[in-house]
């Protein structure tokens, strides 16, 4: 009988553990198509921070967040910058307080950061990469 309750456990947790790793969403960051900056993770990184204000090529930077909360978002801050949201949250308060930066506007959806970046060649924004359209260039995924 014990044997039989083991193969159960066991069994569950494989499956567990599969549906959770299909579950994460692969993460796309866009620009505008005519972005001809060669733009790295650190690049990334340094612009979402505030750190950075504009592109590789000397571009200005115009970074899009999205709404608090969304998996996207998450997703993006964990693999990206390396940030959760409270951390994230964090480190713009203490910009905005000392007057250093301005966070990322936020828009809702995957299909509002695609048209802010398709009408906007000094925009950059992440989207869940099923999202992506032929209006915007993939920079990066994660």
């Amino acid at each position: 009988m014990n044997i039989v309750k083991s193969v159960r456990v066991v069994f569950s947790t494989v499956l567990l553990s599969l549906f959770s790793v299909a579950s994460i969403a692969e993460i796309s960051v866009i620009v505008h198509p005519s972005n001809e900056a060669g733009i790295s993770d650190a690049d990334i990184k340094k612009i979402y921070l505030g750190k950075s204000s504009k592109f590789p090529n000397d571009m200005q930077a115009e970074p899009l967040d999205q709404k608090e909360g969304s998996d996207v978002r998450q997703q993006f801050l964990g693999a990206a910058v390396g940030k959760s949201e409270p951390q994230m949250k964090s480190h713009w308060s203490r910009l905005i307080f000392t007057g250093k930066g301005v966070p990322p506007k936020s828009l809702d959806s995957d299909a509002a950061v695609i048209d802010a970046v398709a009408a906007d060649p000094k925009a950059i924004g992440f989207v869940d990469s099923s999202a992506v359209t032929d209006a915007v260039k993939v920079v990066m995924t994660y």
